[in-house]
């Protein structure tokens, strides 16, 4: 036997060994082998060597397996091939999905496959084959998924995409709702662009699709059993969720633009982006409390806050069920690459010590990471990279369709309740104006904010669409918007009626027993001394172990180096900070 041969005899007999392996447990052989495999059953079972036709059958093997091939790829690269972005060209990848990378030819579009029951829809062309692949993975939306290790968790996305070809036929009162929140979402931005001209409200325009989607995961919630959702977001689109979807009257937040002070006497400052606010909605006879956090300007820092509040709420309130609390972050495409905070929370996230049940993710990615084009400002090929850390799932969707984003919306929270991990949904948009509306994006982007200006917003995208499909006529469509509008004035004729705001504490029924701070000059000194009798009975209370309790001896011997200090009147900086915290828990904790 020459060289060749044996190597090819070696081949054989370790193809036969995983066969056999596969035979006894699919699991325990590569994926690609088990893919392999399958084709190889499908085509003994389905076209059986018949005396005289082994060409024949060796034929139809090959090609029921190059079909298989495909489908796998598909799977696995289809994401790259999408009609993902609004505003932009995709950039390309190769090899392509074209039937010919597969060895198959146009002469085998119309030719049917057992391979079709791979993607549920039987025995199928080729051509219908590709069809359904197309329409699953390379349209509006496109997956990251496979390389997730859970098999059922593969197997559970797979059915439910491929199914339904990742898309859902809405009844008209659904999609009639789902117009009516974006023309809230535009025409509130529309209205604050020209009522408060020059100032900053860090617009959602280009990215409104996100306020029907997060709608659908609050009025569903509750067929899921969630009680309680706890958003976390940096400034962009915040004044729009707070309004549009939290119920936070128009009137106040108008206000806010033309205040001075809190009726409180708070210097009122730059803090309508900052402050948190809860509210209750009621869907269908379930109502579900919703908190949006506070969040100064440090972008993901709001990430471990929104994280450690769902954690509070499981272990005091919901005794560790984790469908009931569901965090939901909103991040930007360059912070959510960029800022190390994210990494480390997501991180956490599987820790029994820190994990909340899993987190939708939804990042508002305008493609401009305050200036930079994202070729110049990651080397990642997607923000969203993140995510396979923690093998979660990514759904990048193209923002102009909003169905599909809603869509994707309501199979997020479905897949989070289901397995309880991180889900994350890629939201392709654009930012119509700059950072904060003070900015110029044409400095930098003159081709891209050329396109932007010609683009048409996502209200009037989806209002086009149902009007071609007599969903509802052009009259109607105006007479929304222009209720909508008069809705506004009326909130902004009451906004005037006083220059002060009222502050709503975060979490006011939860933290009613703990004090307010008052407004303070700080240029007079404050009193915060204590009586050394309080400050020996406190020293004392903190450097004495319990005698029915045993402890290491390098324990004691630190408790007694430190009732040591309190006997000869000297202290170090670690037993000045324990004092200070004594005394502050003291007197404020137990006065």
């Amino acid at each position: 036997m020459n060289a060749k041969n044996e190597m090819n005899a070696v081949d054989l007999e370790a193809i036969e060994d995983l066969y056999r392996k596969y035979k006894a447990d699919p699991e325990s052989v590569d994926e690609s082998f088990r893919y392999f495999f399958q084709g190889f059953d499908l085509a003994i079972t389905r076209f059986p060597v018949k005396p005289g036709e082994s060409s024949v059958s060796v034929e139809n093997s090959r090609k029921e397996l190059a079909v298989m091939k495909l489908i796998t790829a598909y799977r696995r690269r289809g994401h790259l091939f999408t009609k993902t972005n609004p505003v932009r060209t995709r950039r390309s990848y190769s090899p392509t999905l074209a039937i010919e990378n597969f060895d198959l030819t146009e002469n085998d579009l119309d030719r049917e496959f057992e391979a079709g029951h791979e993607i549920g829809i039987g025995k199928a062309t080729l051509r219908e084959i590709v069809a359904r692949l197309e329409e699953t993975y390379c349209r509006s939306i496109g997956v990251e998924y496979r390389y997730m290790t859970k098999p059922e968790i593969v197997r559970w996305l797979q059915e439910k995409m491929e199914n339904s070809e990742n898309r859902e036929l809405l009844p008209r009162e659904i999609r009639l709702r789902i117009l009516d929140r974006l023309i809230e979402a535009s025409g509130f931005e529309d209205y604050l662009h020209k009522k408060f001209v020059g100032q900053k409200r860090f617009s959602l325009e280009g990215s409104e699709s996100i306020i029907p989607a997060l709608d659908a995961i609050m009025s569903r919630g509750g067929a899921y059993d969630v009680n309680e959702i706890v958003i976390g977001m940096a400034h962009r689109g915040r004044l729009n969720v707070l309004t549009n979807l939290m119920k936070k009257p128009y009137a106040q937040v108008f206000r806010e633009f033309n205040a001075q002070n809190y009726e409180e006497k708070i210097k009122y400052g730059d803090v309508k982006y900052h402050l948190g606010y809860n509210s209750t909605i009621d869907y269908e006879g379930r109502s579900i409390s919703i908190s949006l956090t506070p969040n100064p300007s440090h972008l993901e820092a709001v990430g471990p806050v929104g994280q450690g509040i769902a954690r509070a709420m499981l272990e005091n309130e919901h005794n560790y069920d984790y469908d009931q609390v569901l965090p939901i972050l909103i991040h930007g495409d360059a912070a959510i690459a960029g800022q190390g905070v994210v990494y480390e929370t997501i991180q956490f996230s599987k820790l029994e010590g820190y994990k909340t049940g899993g987190t939708i993710h939804i990042v508002i990615n305008n493609q401009v990471g305050f200036t930079t084009s994202y070729l110049q400002a990651r080397s990642s090929t997607y923000s969203t990279d993140v995510a396979k850390v923690t093998q979660s799932p990514v759904f990048h969707v193209n923002g102009d369709d909003i169905e599909a984003m809603v869509y994707v919306a309501k199979l997020a929270l479905e897949f989070r309740q289901k397995f309880n991990i991180d889900v994350f949904i890629d939201l392709l948009s654009y930012r119509k104006y700059g950072h904060n509306e003070g900015d110029e994006p044409r400095f930098t982007q003159p081709k891209l904010y050329d396109i932007i200006a010609k683009h048409k917003n996502p209200r009037d995208i989806y209002a086009e669409k149902l009007i071609a499909e007599d969903v509802i006529t052009r009259q109607e469509f105006d007479e929304r918007v222009a209720g909508f509008h008069r809705r506004l004035e009326e909130a902004y004729e009451e906004s005037l009626r006083s220059d002060q705001l009222n502050l709503q504490l975060f979490f006011s029924n939860r933290c009613k027993n703990i004090g307010f701070p008052k407004a303070v000059d700080f240029e007079e000194s404050v009193d915060t001394a204590i009586s050394k009798e309080l400050f020996i009975e406190l020293a004392k209370s903190i450097t004495s172990l319990p005698e029915d309790k045993k402890f290491f001896n390098k324990t004691k011997r630190l408790f007694a180096q430190r009732a040591a200090m309190i006997e000869e009147d000297r202290y170090d900086w670690a037993m000045g900070e324990l004092m200070a915290y004594a005394s502050l828990a003291k007197r404020n904790i137990f006065p």
